[in-house]
């Protein structure tokens, strides 16, 4: 069954409440989970700290301006988990891209967990919801990789993403979903596991597109944008614990999202025609979700229903973070500090 039937179906089960279809054996889940937790333990030993605390004010040459309020949500990638420095996650590298290009202070609030599965997205989208006078303008949300690993139903994990994304768009914010990450890159998973981590994870990937695009969400494929990356110098794009990417990687990953974040808030410099020499075009959902999990980097955006936009935007390098002053609106919720610890 091609990958577009594939997820179709996973996003109708979702949809209509069918039970859960499976991806993997459960047998092939289980090992697959137990070659994932052993790359986290075994190559080089390191352990990861503690993502730091990036919340603030970016973008402090143009205060006085209103400010942009950027959230981000979902597990340890979102969070940021690996790198020592605020100014090295995901968050703040996109606070600091977004403010360059809007020529506007951005506010950053992360209630990502680490160790989150897609059944923690409601508690998140609660905690950035709990004041209807500052909803976020635009919501980024990674998310994928723990559900997988951990079993849970694809259906069920696209069910989870589904509601939040339509309950963010509902509340008036943008929505940006970087979709489920291939597995297939981390070490040690050897073949045929790595075959069958990187079939999971390009399913969900594409199952996750379709309900998001549904919901008038867009998404980024995630997919392998650090395949050749960590092929080719794993011990730079890892980070301490050779699991989570290092700042290289974050910062990689950071400029394939931030154009999409800028287009949802309608302040990317380019236009917005496709151009055919890049693949680009009008594409049935389910067909335009699969192409984009094949191919990293792929912005997903709705069109006129059935129908998807499939773009490849232009990357644009990030500049330098100098770190987030104290964010001006203290009425924002406290992002992890109700939130109990789960693994990575």
């Amino acid at each position: 069954m091609s990958r577009a039937r594939v997820a179709r179906r996973i996003a109708a089960g979702a949809a209509y409440g069918g039970g859960g279809i499976g991806l993997l054996g459960a047998a092939a889940v289980g090992v697959l989970l137990a070659e994932v937790q052993l790359a986290k333990r075994s190559v080089g030993g390191g352990v990861a700290p503690l993502p730091p605390a990036a919340d603030g004010l970016y973008g402090r040459g143009f205060e006085g301006s209103e400010p942009v309020r950027l959230a981000l949500l979902g597990d340890s990638t979102a969070a940021g988990q690996g790198v020592r420095r605020a100014g090295q996650t995901p968050g703040a590298l996109l606070a600091s891209g977004l403010a360059a290009v809007a020529e506007r202070p951005v506010e950053l609030r992360n209630v990502a967990l680490p160790g989150a599965r897609s059944d923690d997205l409601e508690r998140q989208a609660t905690l950035l919801l709990a004041h209807p006078g500052r909803v976020p303008d635009v919501c980024v949300i990674m998310i994928g990789a723990n559900d997988v690993t951990h079993r849970m139903s694809p259906t069920q994990s696209v069910r989870y993403l589904s509601t939040t994304v339509r309950r963010l768009r509902t509340a008036g914010a943008e929505v940006v979903v970087g979709t489920c990450p291939d597995l297939g890159t981390i070490e040690p998973v050897y073949q045929p596991l790595r075959w069958v981590a990187r079939r999971a994870s390009r399913q969900l990937a594409a199952a996750q597109t379709i309900v998001v695009v549904e919901q008038g969400g867009r998404t980024v494929s995630l997919g392998d944008l650090l395949g050749p990356e960590f092929e080719a110098n794993p011990r730079e794009m890892f980070g301490a614990d050779n699991y989570h990417p290092s700042a290289e990687g974050y910062a990689t990953a950071a400029m394939a999202v931030l154009p999409t974040v800028c287009a949802a808030l309608g302040v990317w410099p380019e236009e917005e025609r496709l151009e055919a020499d890049r693949r680009e075009g009008i594409l049935p959902v389910a067909k335009a979700a699969a192409e984009a999990a094949e191919e990293a980097g792929t912005e997903v955006t709705p069109a006129r229903a059935p129908w998807a936009r499939l773009k490849h935007r232009r990357r644009r390098r990030l500049p330098p973070v100098t770190g987030p002053a104290p964010a001006p609106s203290p009425d924002w919720p406290d992002a992890r500090g109700d939130a109990r610890e789960r693994p990575a």
